[in-house]
């Protein structure tokens, strides 16, 4: 944001989930007071994969198991330097495959009807 005026979070999760389908950015971090709200935003979109990271081992998870193309951290829960922590290993951290990739695979998908 510009300035410390409220926004509505989830207009920040569709400007990165746009930035994201149109090539500009491969990953991205969303920041909110909890890291929850913006998740869900950000989730809305078939082609982002968003994971609230609240240590460096949740960051590495969430790239590892999930294959999580955008870190979203809440900002009354966590420091300056773990959000750091969470970027570096987040941005360093390959997806492992293997037994994840059907899982990834299924949440990049359109929910049938029930």
């Amino acid at each position: 944001t510009t300035g410390p005026d409220s926004v509505d979070y989830p207009d920040f999760a569709d400007l990165l989930a746009a930035a994201i389908a149109r090539g500009e950015a491969a990953m991205g971090v969303l920041v909110c007071g909890t890291g929850i709200g913006i998740a869900i935003a950000a989730n809305r979109h078939l082609h982002i994969r968003a994971g609230v990271a609240h240590d460096a081992t949740s960051a590495r998870l969430t790239r590892l198991h999930n294959d999580a193309n955008v870190l979203a951290l809440g900002a009354r829960l966590i420091g300056e330097e773990t959000a750091r922590d969470c970027l570096k290993v987040f941005l360093e951290t390959s997806f492992e495959g293997g037994r994840h990739q059907r899982r990834v695979d299924k949440l990049s998908r359109r929910p049938s009807a029930a």
